[in-house]
């Protein structure tokens, strides 16, 4: 089954697993694939290498889906039959044009942006990017311009934190703590615990920095606009679980992301949302077969000097290491995943940072499976 296949009559693809996998590349692969296909797609990425950037026309960090220019991909070889929008997602941005479109008022809007406490919790705090991320997606979803939105989930240690992380962050801005700093002053206080005094005050005096007050005045401020980031999340909850919502999972073939990509489809599975399948990067394939490095050696006698030969022969023993290994670990893969695709993405020569490279990937991503047998088969002779 092609990516094409997958996505059929999908309007959301949420590209997940841990980092270092792939995601932004496979993100902006099946974006512009199925913008070949004739769909009008919008992908939105987090942070893809500036190489990449640069060969979607996004030279510069902006925070709305601007189109691709078609001839972009005409001159690789790759007509669009539909349109190609991307953008780079910009977290602080998109914090704050969501506390605009929130605030009642934009004076309202401009003291939340100034407080401290807003400024790192909009930047720096765990969960802030994923947050943003989503919420981002939801207004995207919400406007209905595009026929399919493609997410690059943002880097994490594990796929999972983009799940747990906008739910962490909600919970903190409706949690007891903050309705016992929106009450009378002196409450917060209390709430931290009279051993919090010494500290915070001598904090004051050597930053200048009240932590008390700016966390009292960021409550205060947000008031009952924690009732509009709890809709908020009940809209995106109802969007993640919508059957026009699917979660492809990308890993490469080594040992630790094949485990994570499990462990996420089972949480997947547990939450109830739409799982469409899991491409595999970087997959080594194996050119030896039953042949051993010594059987290559002496093939390789005739034609290349001692030293050259007994080279070019470790070399192909290492990567039969390589090949056999990740044989075992997209086994072990299927083997969990039975009812599910696999789409295989052999080790390609060099990284993926320009359209040539996206067309590479493409090739495999949107094959039939009687193309990607022989574009696998290809790799191997």
């Amino acid at each position: 089954m092609s990516i094409a296949a997958l996505l059929h009559n999908k309007r959301v693809c949420v590209c997940a697993g841990s980092g270092g996998v792939g995601k932004t590349t496979t993100s902006a692969v099946i974006a512009l694939g199925m913008a070949a296909e004739g769909k009008k797609v919008a992908v939105v990425t987090i942070d893809p290498a500036r190489r990449l950037a640069n060969a979607l026309g996004l030279e510069e960090l902006q925070n709305t889906p601007h189109q691709v220019e078609p001839e972009r991909l005409a001159s690789a070889g790759l007509e669009l039959r539909g349109e190609l929008w991307a953008m780079m997602l910009d977290p602080k941005r998109t914090f704050d044009e969501l506390i605009e479109r929130l605030a009642p008022s934009q004076e309202r809007a401009e003291e939340i942006k100034q407080n401290r406490v807003y400024r790192e919790l909009s930047t720096a705090v765990s969960g802030s990017q994923e947050f943003t991320a989503i919420a981002k997606l939801d207004e995207l979803y919400r406007e209905g311009d595009f026929d399919l939105l493609v997410l690059d989930t943002p880097p994490a240690r594990n796929a999972l934190d983009f799940l747990d992380a906008p739910g962490r962050l909600t919970s903190f801005l409706e949690g007891r703590a903050l309705k016992a700093f929106i009450r009378p002053t002196g409450i917060g206080m209390r709430v931290l615990g009279r051993g919090a005094a010494p500290l915070l005050g001598a904090l004051r005096r050597i930053t200048g920095v009240d932590l008390l007050a700016d966390l009292s005045t960021f409550f205060q401020l947000l008031g009952d606009m924690t009732d509009d980031f709890s809709r908020r999340a009940a809209q995106v909850e109802r969007m993640l679980h919508a059957e026009s919502t699917s979660f492809l999972l990308v890993t490469s073939a080594q040992s630790e992301p094949i485990d994570e990509a499990i462990w996420f489809r089972r949480t997947l599975e547990r939450s109830g949302m739409p799982f469409a399948g899991v491409v595999v990067n970087r997959v080594h394939h194996d050119m030896l077969g039953d042949s051993e490095a010594d059987d290559v050696l002496g093939a390789l006698h005739d034609d290349l000097s001692g030293e050259l030969a007994a080279r070019v022969a470790a070399n192909f023993h290492d990567y039969h290491v390589l090949a056999r290994r990740d044989e075992h670990n997209v086994a072990r893969l299927r083997a969990e995943l039975p009812e599910h695709p696999l789409l295989l993405v052999p080790h390609l020569d060099d990284d993926v940072h320009d359209i040539d490279g996206l067309l590479r990937v493409h090739r495999y991503l949107f094959a039939s499976p009687q193309e990607r047998e022989q574009l696998l088969a290809d790799v191997i002779a």
